[in-house]
């Protein structure tokens, strides 16, 4: 039987602030809110030091709280308390606190890699990049380099749009490309990513490392002319573009063909 605790209004102000990246950056912790967030949560090596739940939601998250989590604080909350720091409308009832995982050395992390990467320039829509951890992780891209001035990975958006996979991914968070890009390429096959110019996508014989920029201006060209090779993906109707995740899952695809 979990002993299920009520929450203090001290308790649920210092939450609501990890709304704030600042806060979440200050206090090294963030709120992951969603029945698969949490299961996949659970399930990976991240630090969790508590968990949230409506009791009026029992059947969504019951299966999720067993004798295993008995040693993680859980608390009970009302729906205006959840108001209060969940995302969504209609919640599952589910949420946990989690901690920030420091990211390794660089350099080391880099010569370790095994399979492809992705990097992803000032992306600043957290649900855009919610949704590429899920085809990075699908597609085998376990490690993704995020430039500075990209949204923060730990935005309740985020967390929630991944549902769940950036548990299971190693994420460099605040890198300048401008100077680690030419030490990628020394043992990745760089790809940069261009609405209207560049070459087919197709299978990549080494390890890629694909490289896409910000949703509305794509990678400047000081960026892009760093790179082995440009794609771009060709359309036959009259949308100006695809969207970010759509087009990086097509790439991805691409460099896993045999």
């Amino acid at each position: 039987m979990i002993d299920f605790k009520n929450i203090s209004q001290a308790q649920l102000k210092k939450l609501a602030r990890l709304n704030d990246a600042k806060a979440r950056q200050e206090e090294g912790r963030f709120l992951a809110e969603g029945v698969k967030v949490v299961e996949e949560l659970l399930k990976s090596d991240w630090q969790i030091e508590a968990l949230l739940i409506m009791p009026e939601k029992t059947k969504y998250w019951e299966k999720l709280i067993l004798p295993g989590t008995n040693e993680i604080p859980t608390y009970q909350l009302t729906r205006s308390q959840w108001e209060k720091i969940g995302q969504d409308r209609e919640p599952e009832g589910i949420m946990a606190v989690a901690g920030i995982k420091q990211a390794p050395e660089f350099s080391k992390w880099l010569a370790e890699i095994s399979g492809n990467i992705l990097i992803l320039h000032e992306v600043n829509n957290p649900r855009n990049l919610g949704a590429l951890t899920r085809s990075a992780r699908w597609f085998g891209f376990n490690d993704i380099i995020l430039s500075a001035n990209s949204t923060d990975y730990t935005n309740p958006k985020a967390v929630r749009a991944s549902m769940g996979n950036i548990f299971h991914l190693t994420i460099m968070p605040e890198i300048d490309l401008t100077a680690v890009l030419p030490e990628i390429k020394k043992s990745f096959f760089l790809i940069g990513s261009h609405v209207r110019e560049g070459l087919l996508p197709h299978p990549v014989q080494k390890k890629a490392a694909l490289l896409l920029g910000n949703e509305s201006h794509g990678l400047p060209e000081s960026i892009l002319k760093m790179a082995d090779e440009k794609w771009s993906i060709p359309g036959s109707g009259k949308a100006d573009s695809l969207s970010l995740p759509q087009a990086a899952a097509i790439m991805m695809y691409e460099c896993t063909r045999p």
